[in-house]
């Protein structure tokens, strides 16, 4: 028997004047999950997320947490814990006075709070910091004590919104993988607001994809990256190839290539075909013959065009007469191009992995 979902968001929608910001927003979330709301500036993630902390309300629809009808109440009476982008601790304020805030103004005893203030301090890394002020801090670490703050009064729900885009590239995968092991240590049901794609993919168990105000997929990391149901999806979430296709007598057809695929079954129509760079297996033409199977039917001959240097691998721009006009980008690793001797106008053997097209 499914337990009974901690969070329900059922038929939200939210106008702001003549402008629709959320249109029938549905949402399960499971006690203890970890989602990202992921999406682009002006998708609606915000929105939806300060719809569930109470900060906006919604036009029409109902938010159910544990059980309980909390659509209309005031944030106060709402069972949670905000992390904020800009950090929003208070300047005047210790550390552990910071941390220490909700418990004070619950009026719970001073003893408990300095035992409480001492353990959140130590569990976000930060021990012996209770006496600085958030301006002797670096911005990570304001995060961290803002993060403090938000567990501080043991809320069922976690809302972090963009927390981490205010940081520097290195504090951020930091941050980021700290704040997943605490959430997973702790248990609380997390909700994420992000734009950024890796971020969601590292961190959540399920990724909500929203665009214009409305869902566009919901699934794990995995799903939509590898499943989209949906051409923004597939742009959106990681790097892809999009050539125009047309599905014609059983086969997909896209420059010289004519595939047998399942997904090529019915009335001929055109097609968007979308293709990872990883999903493009790539191989020397120099005797490397036997590294294809002979009269290999998805085998082409391609032209390195660009080589973007990102670390241990590339992006590989390259161009083919099986696909001309269009070109391709693939991903090869740093070692693959050394080893190789690969460099722009070197030629290539490339394998189309057609089980990974998708079509739309």
């Amino acid at each position: 028997m499914t337990a009974e979902p901690f969070l329900l968001l059922r038929d939200i929608h939210k106008q702001f004047g003549a402008f629709t910001a959320l249109s029938g927003i549905n949402l399960d979330i499971q006690k203890g999950e970890f989602v990202c709301f992921l999406g682009p500036s002006g998708c609606g993630k915000t929105t939806l997320l300060r719809i569930i902390a109470g900060l906006e309300t919604q036009s029409s629809g109902a938010v159910l947490q544990n059980g309980r009808d909390i659509s209309r109440l005031p944030p106060a009476e709402r069972d949670y814990g905000i992390v904020f982008q800009s950090y929003a601790l208070f300047p005047n304020l210790s550390v552990a006075d910071n941390v220490a805030y909700g418990l004070v103004n619950r009026k719970v005893p001073r003893e408990q709070i300095n035992q409480r203030v001492t353990e959140l301090v130590k569990l976000v890394g930060l021990p012996g910091s209770e006496n600085k002020y958030p301006s002797q801090l670096s911005g990570g670490q304001q995060q961290r004590i803002a993060l403090a703050r938000a567990l501080a009064t043991s809320p069922g729900l976690l809302l972090l919104d963009e927390p981490l885009s205010a940081l520097d590239a290195l504090e951020r995968v930091r941050l980021r993988q700290e704040i997943r092991t605490l959430q997973q240590k702790l248990g609380v049901t997390t909700i994420m607001v992000t734009h950024d794609q890796e971020e969601a993919l590292s961190l959540a168990d399920r990724i909500v994809v929203m665009n214009h105000g409305v869902i566009e997929q919901v699934g794990s990391a995995m799903d939509v990256y590898r499943e989209p149901t949906s051409p923004f999806v597939a742009d959106f979430v990681g790097k892809v190839n999009v050539l125009p296709g047309r599905i014609k007598d059983g086969h997909l057809h896209v420059g010289t290539f004519a595939l047998a695929l399942q997904q090529a079954q019915g009335a001929a129509r055109d097609v968007k075909i979308y293709l990872r760079p990883e999903d493009v297996l790539a191989r020397p033409s120099v005797g490397s013959n036997a590294t294809f199977p002979a009269g290999d039917p998805h085998v082409f001959d391609a032209v390195i065009e660009k080589i973007e240097f990102l670390g241990s691998f590339c992006h590989v721009h390259v161009r083919t007469q099986a696909l001309a006009p269009h070109k391709l980008i693939v991903y090869l690793s740093l070692n693959f191009l050394s080893e190789q001797a690969l460099a722009v106008d070197s030629a290539l053997k490339l394998r189309l992995l057609p089980e990974r097209l998708r079509l739309f």
